[in-house]
């Protein structure tokens, strides 16, 4: 079996894993919440005023720091929204198993058994081989 062939499958094997399908799940409600969506459509429009307000030559400071407070607030009460607090969580558990595939990967292309190095860099390690003594 060639080698882009077997990439192929391991990525039928990620779209079939929990943590895959978790993720797809919680995007899919972030997508529909429209709770969510308008807050983030808001949250849009008070970065794009901050920004406009930023770019002019004479600034209003009360306003950008009004304009920033708000943003903060707005930034805060989306990521406290059980929708978002599900994408958050789901997004990191795929993040987890790409950057453990990832690492497994690399670490065969540095001549290590694919079969019994870690599954994720040990502490401290740069993903680079070239200074290191192995992952025993």
């Amino acid at each position: 079996m060639d080698t882009i062939q077997m990439a192929r499958e391991l990525g039928a094997a990620i779209q079939q894993d929990e943590r895959y399908l978790n993720f797809m799940a919680a995007s899919k409600a972030s997508d529909t919440d429209s709770l969510l969506q308008s807050k983030i459509g808001e949250f849009n429009m008070l970065r794009m005023q901050l920004s406009s307000e930023m770019q002019k030559e004479e600034k209003d400071a009360d306003k950008m720091t009004s304009l920033d407070n708000d943003i903060r607030i707005l930034y805060d009460e989306i990521m406290a929204m059980p929708t978002m607090s599900a994408y958050n969580d789901a997004k990191a558990g795929l993040d987890d198993l790409l950057a453990s595939v990832n690492f497994i990967i690399s670490m065969a292309a540095n001549g290590e058994d694919p079969m019994t190095c870690p599954d994720r860099a040990p502490a401290g390690c740069s993903g680079s081989c070239a200074s290191c003594g192995g992952c025993s």
